[in-house]
This record gives structure tokens, C-alpha cells and sequence, in this order.
């Protein structure tokens, strides 16, 4: 008789504290403060422990490879090295900055051992879903009724545009686009109910919505990226296209209720796409642009070390202003000045073998759910990098561990179908007897 491994419930462990983790970020302020980063951090080596206790029980190290660990230790190795060697004009900020990475990467580990089966991957689709909507559907209320301050108690101390739990409205929009792929995706599916697919339609139209209510213009063309793509692939399959325009229409319709809300203010910040980032004049963003190349220039190839971009970036601005700039705005821009050529080509790899994998899983996306949840996965790291050009999402605690951990997905080996356990055969005592003595 075989019996399942000791540790088996272990996994779901890791499953879930790993998704706790995750969804905790958003909603403490995006996981940009001391307190918050410090649970991110606990949390996953307290995960990280579990998992090499579910190893021990098992009597044996059982490791799941992803395409993308090669390349994220990789760009490890690179900082330690700007550690190692004195690189670093900011050596506490690079530590902190490698601790944090070293959280995404044990993050990424984590998920890609945990999640392997389909039925695991429509439970994070449904969670995803039902979160995403909830968040969005708080933001919009907020947003209704708006004070200044986060949840309605707290004003931040360095003031900002507040929408939902986060201080800067681009970085929620940041999390839209990781999470609106999922229900977009799955409301044009064929192995889910119509109604799941119509609930689904709605959560992504509530969740897109609430983007352009944000006045994030960077999040408008994340979305619109995501959309287009999306639509591409529908119209090359050129299956079942009723559904897919009555599902278009029907997200159509409510987002543009949504966005009608937004009235004026919606109609003032599309009017002046030409400044994409919400703060920053499009002058003053090209003077960083210019400043931060001049800092590539000092030291192409290992860059200033990893998070001394805004104490490095007054020797080099060029302008007055009374603003701190701690951010370059712009995260590949940000990567070069800090990396240099090896971080950038590290990152290069990253995306290389990102794309390259799943793209060979989401032939069929519409009817398997390898495909779909690859798709919705790659969909939400396409709008992060879109978005990306403009601003700067990836330095946002819970809008990049979320991003490391759908692109570890998107990459991973096709999921396993859960396998239907065999019923032992019922044999009626008196046919049992009559055949044992047919035997003798």
C-alpha cells in the first residue's frame, strides 16, 4: 500500500504563505516602509525554513528548476561582487537593496516548487481575480470619497497622489497591470463556465477602470499594451469570435461606466498624454534622462552600486529644483547607471529566457490551462515593463515581488494535470468465496 510523503501537507503551506505574503505587500502602503519590509523579509525565510524541513521529512532534496534562477543568480553574484570589491558609493544601500532581491529570488524558489498542478494554478487565477477586484472596488470608493489620507486614517508624511493603499497612484495602477491579465484572460477561456466567464469579464473591466480613474497616464499605456496583445491572439486563433467580442463588449460597457465617473479630471489628464509621468515635467524628466547617462558614462561596467542612484545623482543633475529625486523614473535607465553593462545584460538574459519559454506554452491558451495561466502571467509582466520606461514600479516592494514571481510562472515547465486516484474494486463477499474455491 503506498502512502503519501509526510510532509505532503506542507506544500499548501508554502503555497498559500507564499500568496499571503504577496497579497500582504499591497496593502501595507505597497511594502515601502520599514515595518512592512521587514514582515516581507521574516515571512519568506520563515517560509524558506519550512521548506527545508519539508525536505528533511521527506529523506531527500526534490528541486524544481526554472529557466529564469540561472540569470537571477547571476545578477547575485554581481552584487556581491560590488560589495566585495568596494564598488558600491553606497554600501548600505546596496546591502539593503540585495536583501531585498534576495526576498524575490527565495520568493520565486518558493512559488516554483509550490505551484505545479493546474488545480493549483485556476486557485491562484480565482484568488488573483477576487483580490484584484476588492482592491479596485476599495480604490474606487476612495476615490469617490477621498480625504488625503491612506484607508481614510493616514496622511503620508511626504504628502503624494493617493489612490487605493498606495501613496503614488502610478504604483497602483503598477499592481492593476500584474493582476487585470488574469480575469481578462480567463472570461475568453473554453474550459470555464460562461457565468465564471462573465464574472471574470466583470472583475477585469473594474479592475482597467479604476487604472484610468487613477490619472496614471503610464498605466493607460501599460493597459492598452496588454489589451492589444491580448487581441492580437484572439483574432490570429479565430475560434469562437462571438464569444470573444460579447465578452468585448460587455467590458467595453462597464469600463467606460467607470471611466465615465472619473468626468473632467479623467478627461484633463488624457489630454496631456504627452507628459507621461504624473509628476515630473517632460523638461525635467529629459534633464534626469541626460544626468543619469553622463553617471553611466563615469562607470560603464559595473555601474555605482546597487541603490546609490539618488545619493550619486546630485553630483551629476544639471538643474534646480527643490525635489528629492531618489528615483531615476525610469527602471532600465535606473538598472544601466547602478549595474552597468553586466547588470543590463544580466537583465537581458532575464527577459531572453522569460519570453522564450512562454511563449511555447500559450499556442493554446484558450483550452488549456497551462496556456492561460501563462498568457495572463506574461501579459501582466508585459504591461510592468511598459510601464516601466516611465517609472518605477520595480523598486516598489510588492509591485516587484509580485512581478519576479509571475515571470518565475510564466517561465516554468508546463503544469501537471492532478491525477484522479484509482477507487479499489468492490468484489460481493459470495463471489469472492466462489472464485477463491474455483482456484483451490
Amino acid at each position: 500500500m503506498r502512502t503519501s510523503a509526510p510532509s505532503a501537507p506542507l506544500n499548501s503551506v508554502l503555497l498559500y504563505g507564499t500568496l499571503s505574503l504577496l497579497l500582504f505587500g499591497p496593502l501595507a502602503f505597497g511594502a515601502v516602509e520599514p515595518w512592512s519590509i521587514f514582515v516581507l523579509q521574516v515571512g519568506t525565510v520563515g517560509l524558506a525554513l519550512l521548506w527545508i524541513s519539508k525536505q528533511l521529512l521527506d529523506g531527500a532534496v526534490s528541486i524544481r528548476r526554472n529557466p529564469l534562477f540561472l540569470p537571477m543568480a547571476a545578477f547575485g553574484l554581481l552584487i556581491l561582487l560590488q560589495i566585495a570589491f568596494r564598488r558600491s558609493e553606497y554600501p548600505h544601500g546596496t546591502i539593503s537593496e540585495a536583501l531585498l532581491d534576495c526576498t524575490y529570488g527565495i520568493l520565486c524558489f518558493l512559488t516554483a516548487q509550490a505551484v505545479f498542478r493546474t488545480s493549483q494554478a485556476k486557485k491562484l487565477a480565482i484568488i488573483f481575480s477576487l483580490y484584484g477586484t476588492a482592491v479596485a472596488s476599495f480604490a474606487m470608493l476612495q476615490g469617490i470619497s477621498p480625504n488625503g489620507k491612506l484607508y481614510w486614517l493616514r496622511q503620508p508624511a511626504l504628502g503624494g497622489w493617493i489612490y487605493g493603499p498606495y501613496v503614488n497612484h502610478n504604483h497602483y495602477a503598477g499592481l492593476m497591470e500584474l493582476l487585470l491579465p488574469v480575469p481578462m484572460v480567463l472570461s475568453l477561456t473554453h474550459f470555464t463556465h460562461s457565468r465564471k466567464r462573465m464574472a471574470a469579464a466583470a472583475a477585469a473591466a473594474i479592475m482597467g477602470g479604476t487604472v484610468f480613474l487613477s490619472g496614471s497616464r503610464g498605466g493607460m499605456l501599460a493597459i492598452t499594451v496588454e489589451i492589444i496583445v491580448l487581441g492580437t491572439l484572439v483574432l490570429r486563433q479565430k475560434q469562437d469570435m462571438k464569444a470573444a467580442i460579447a465578452g468585448g463588449v460587455f467590458t467595453l460597457i462597464i469600463a467606460g461606466v467607470l471611466v465615465w465617473l472619473g468626468g473632467n479630471e479623467l478627461s484633463q489628464r488624457l489630454s496631456t498624454l504627452g507628459n507621461v509621468h504624473a509628476d515630473l515635467t517632460a523638461d525635467v524628466r529629459l534633464h534626469i534622462n541626460r544626468d543619469a547617462l553622463r553617471m553611466f558614462h563615469a562607470r560603464p561596467i559595473l555601474g555605482w552600486g546597487l541603490g546609490s542612484f539618488p545619493i550619486v545623482y546630485p553630483q551629476y543633475r544639471t538643474f534646480y529644483t527643490n525635489f528629492f529625486i531618489n528615483e531615476a523614473h525610469d527602471d532600465y535607465l535606473q538598472l544601466l547607471v547602478e549595474t552597468g553593462l553586466a547588470g543590463t545584460a544580466i537583465m537581458l538574459w532575464f527577459l531572453i529566457a522569460l519570453f522564450r519559454n512562454a511563449l511555447r506554452k500559450i499556442n493554446k491558451w484558450n483550452s488549456e490551462v497551462t496556456g492561460a495561466f501563462t498568457l495572463a502571467c506574461l501579459l501582466g509582466v508585459i504591461g510592468i515593463l511598459v510601464h516601466s520606461t516611465v517609472d518605477f514600479n520595480l523598486h516598489i516592494p510588492a509591485n516587484a515581488a509580485l512581478f519576479y514571481v509571475m515571470s518565475t510562472l510564466a517561465a516554468a515547465d508546463p503544469l501537471m494535470h492532478q491525477s484522479r486516484k484509482r477507487r479499489p474494486i468492490e468484489i460481493p463477499a459470495e463471489q469472492a468465496l466462489s472464485a477463491a474455491s474455483e482456484v483451490v
